[in-house]
């Protein structure tokens, strides 16, 4: 959600005075402000052009002087400055403003000192409704404009001049002065709605806001139009462009569950008068918690529910309960610091999957939520990963930590601390953090003081071990002997080549599955002798939700897998699955023997463990298999396995549940893209029956039919998907045809591709996911790296900053010893805002993949050789 770039200054008039600010771009570089003056209330008045893509700006800050200044300096970023005056006691004092583009800053100096104590700022200005998608910015359709916002982390300085860090709470009055015939959103309810001037103009007035940061403002502007409803008393509202409000009817039904299941899970009310929830169709962000106006992308928000997967109903919602989760944990309690904010995020992720599992048990959420941590442990088990809180004070360090530890890794915690204390306990803490720092800021040692006071239980020691290093615990278990069991603790890498520097331990709660349930231990030292419950067999992460990677002695091994499908829960079944393939990119094991696990699990009824499986079987074909014909003996095996049990499931039947629809479709894929004969076919007729009409095809198992038959299509059936990219009405499915004209093979059809994502005609929020998908695929990796040298000039153009810093992420899938020189050459060279510490995780992903290759290729060729 956060943004980086470049900013430009511009000269700038203030009362006859030039005040001199960068001409030319420099990289954006926001810093802390001084502190000796903070902001009580701000009072704003906005006037935006949209055609002209301007706006004007009327402003008076309340703010506090802790000690007698002649300057007050605060953010400003974009915003030419015509008059600021300070009043106090009845008088008024002129200012000249000397702006810095490089600490993103405005400082206004005053003739005589202003005196401690309250002061009054007036300020007039302009900006630009710019088209990066940050700040206030123009979004577009068709037919008009629209001036939106996106704040988050550095941006609300764009917008309009403040103190813009998450401490400097203030509470806020917005008025927004748009065309006759338009309508405004923002965080609280309209209490004034009056005429200007001549008639064409209306002042629309919003109530005063609650304590906030400045990045969770929010204004709107356009003929947005809602669907209503309420939950606990709380009016709900989706709004979207006219054309578009129609598919909002799903996200309504999940915003009114949630906030009823959020108001009694933390025991206070949710805190605002109103919930907007607003699609908007230029968004980089997936989704913006604004406090009370939560702005998304069109796809996370909206559908048609006649021909809507379950994986897109079940996307829908977890955005929204994502960003309805920030409403508690971000906006009415907002982390001290962005160092912290996996207060925020790390909080949202745990959460979101809760409500959704109680709404729609039958989504199997919960082992959705441990399949997904597989991913959060192998990133967090690379070379170059970082601490949960980290260094973050440069707007290019801020903006890198909404990244996959912020988010998984955190929540991972979470769930793991939650599993460990209990539910109902958890759950008390969390009300009493809550309680604690209603709108205030509070920091990590705030929330995990909060836990250990109500739990009674070391959750400060596991917290901060977790929180304050980076990387990955593996505990190695021994042979039990009379009861007990020796855990030795190290941290995990996927490439023991990466191993340096000091041992690290952790304060890991351990849990022993059990008959009745789970026993758990504390695992506190590098070596330590635990008890062990009696059960069947030893398994270490009852649940699932440890936060750490195990190994077990050989003969409790084998005793675990006599058991995995019998007596393991799907979520357990995960973690085994997970912690196997980890420990065989580690060089702890054979590729040959992890596929023997892989078919052992081929028949399984989760489609999260499916899922799973097929993503690591894929990995072994693309990161492992070095050959055309190692890559074909994969394929050839996943006809053999998974081919011919799609194959026994028969016709689907009207009363299949969402899981076994997903089984189906996932098996469809597997065999499909294999190029099992009789799975390209049958996907290719659905295709056709899809592209005809999608609610005439059962849409779960038609999303994965349309990925097979494109991975296999020409040029008629790309004309056919550019066709439905262009021309869809459901945001959905004109996502689906986008996306998916990334996934032909054909070479032609490729640069096509590409040429198509920075047209102009694909909105900036999607032209990087695009080239990032040809990007990523082993088929069509060069000739879009060659692209990429050839055009970069032309990419850049078309996309945000922050997109095309994706870019540099998707090249650590390459796995090439030229790769391994090429990338790190060309990005030093054509430079990407805020992603040093990428460029060095895509590095270390190549040479990774190089050397897991070198090791397992030999095995994977004696295993295909014996199938």
């Amino acid at each position: 959600m956060a943004s980086s770039g470049w900013t430009s200054g511009c000269a700038v008039v203030l009362g006859g005075v030039m005040s001199v600010a960068g001409l030319l771009a420099v990289p954006a570089g926001a810093e802390r402000l001084p502190g000796n003056v903070r902001p009580e209330h701000y009072a704003l008045r906005l006037t935006p052009d949209l055609g002209k893509a301007t706006f004007a700006g009327e402003e008076t800050i309340d703010v506090v002087v802790t000690a007698p200044t002649k300057t007050v300096t605060l953010d400003a970023l974009e915003i030419a400055f015509q008059t600021v005056e300070a009043e106090v006691g009845g008088k008024k004092l002129a200012a000249t403003v000397t702006l810095d583009a490089a600490k993103e800053t405005a400082t206004f100096t005053f003739a005589e000192a202003l005196p401690a104590g309250k002061v009054e700022l007036r300020i007039k200005y302009t900006g630009i409704l710019n088209d990066k998608l940050r700040g206030f910015y123009l979004s577009k359709t068709k037919r008009r404009n629209y001036a939106v916002t996106q704040f988050e982390s550095t941006d609300a300085r764009r917008a309009f001049p403040s103190f813009d860090e998450p401490a400097m709470k203030a509470t806020y009055d917005v008025t927004l002065v748009v065309a006759k015939g338009d309508t405004a959103i923002s965080n609280t309810n309209i209490v004034a709605d009056v005429p200007v001037g001549d008639g064409t103009s209306h002042a629309i007035t919003f109530a005063r806001t609650p304590r906030m940061s400045t990045y969770l403002l929010a204004f709107l502007v356009g003929d947005f139009e809602c669907l209503k409803g309420e939950s606990d008393g709380v009016p709900i509202r989706v709004c979207a462009t006219p054309d578009q409000v129609q598919y909002g009817k799903f996200a309504l039904e999940a915003t009114e569950y949630t906030l009823h299941y959020y108001d009694t899970y933390f025991g206070i009310k949710y805190p605002m008068p109103k919930l907007d929830m607003i699609a908007l169709p230029d968004f980089e962000a997936g989704a913006m918690e604004n406090f009370g106006a939560i702005t998304y992308r069109e796809t996370a928000l909206l559908l048609d529910e006649s021909h809507a997967s379950v994986d897109a109903r079940n996307g829908v919602s977890q955005v929204v309960t994502h960003e309805m989760a920030h409403q508690w944990f971000g906006d009415m309690v907002t982390m001290q610091w962005w160092d912290n904010v996996w207060l925020n995020e790390g909080f949202a992720t745990w959460m979101e999957a809760k409500p959704v599992e109680q709404w729609k048990p039958e989504w199997k959420v919960a082992e959705e939520v441990t399949g997904g941590a597989q991913g959060t442990l192998n990133y967090d088990a690379g070379k170059f990963t970082r601490a949960i809180r980290a260094k973050a004070e440069s707007r290019e360090e801020i903006e890198e930590m909404f990244d996959g530890i912020s988010y998984g890794k955190a929540g991972a915690v979470l769930d793991m601390v939650e599993h460990y204390l209990g539910e109902e306990t958890f759950r008390q803490g969390v009300h009493n953090y809550l309680a604690a720092h209603m709108y205030g800021n509070a920091t990590a040692e705030d929330f995990w003081g909060a836990q250990t006071a109500t739990s009674k239980k070391p959750v400060d020691k596991i917290m901060e071990s977790f929180v304050a290093q980076p990387g990955v615990p593996i505990l190695h278990f021994g042979p039990v002997a009379n009861g007990k069991v020796t855990v030795e603790q190290e941290r995990f890498f996927l490439n023991e080549k990466n191993r340096a520097g000091e041992a690290q331990h952790w304060t890991v709660p351990v849990c022993f599955k059990t008959v009745g349930g789970a026993k758990c231990e504390v695992v506190t030292e590098a070596k330590q002798e635990i008890a062990v419950p009696e059960a069947p067999f030893v398994f270490a992460n009852a649940g699932g939700a440890g936060y750490y990677r195990s190994q077990y002695a050989p003969a409790e091994y084998g005793q675990l897998v006599a058991h995995v499908e019998t007596d393991l829960t799907p979520e357990e079944r995960l973690s085994l699955i997970g912690d196997q393939w980890a420990l065989m990119r580690s060089g702890q094991g054979k590729v040959g023997d992890f596929l023997d696990l892989a078919q052992a699990v081929a028949g399984d009824a989760s489609s999260s463990v499916l899922d799973l499986v097929s993503g690591q079987v894929g990995s072994v074909e693309t990161r492992i298999a070095g050959t055309d014909a190692e890559r074909e003996g994969m394929k050839a095996w996943v006809r053999k396995t998974f081919g011919s049990r799609y194959a026994a499931l028969g016709k689907a039947t009207a009363d299949e549940s969402p899981e076994q629809k997903r089984v189906r479709a996932q098996l469809l894929r597997l065999a499909g893209e294999a190029g099992d004969e009789a799975a390209v076919a049958e996907a290719k007729a659905i295709t056709a029956k899809w592209l005809a009409d999608p609610a005439s095809v059962e849409p779960t198992v038609a999303g994965e039919a349309v990925n097979v038959a494109v991975h296999h299509g020409d040029a008629a059936l790309y004309e056919k998907m550019l066709a439905v990219a262009e021309t869809a009405t459901d945001p959905q499915v004109r996502s689906e045809g986008l996306y998916r004209l990334a996934w032909f093979h054909d070479p032609a059809l490729v640069k096509r591709t590409l040429d198509y994502a920075v047209s102009g005609k694909v909105r900036n929020q999607d032209s990087a996911g695009l080239v990032a998908e040809e990007l990523a695929d082993r088929d069509s990796r060069d000739l879009a790296w060659q692209y990429l040298h050839e055009n970069w000039e032309k990419v850049v153009s078309q996309l945000t900053p922050e997109s095309t810093s994706g870019l540099v992420g998707v090249t650590g899938q390459f796995c090439s010893a030229e790769k391994l020189t090429e990338v790190p050459e060309f990005f030093a060279t054509h430079k990407v805002a805020a992603t040093e510490a990428t460029v060095k995780r895509a590095v270390s992903g190549i040479q990774d993949c190089l050397d897991l290759r070198a090791a397992q290729e030999g095995n994977l060729r004696e295993w295909l050789g014996k199938q």
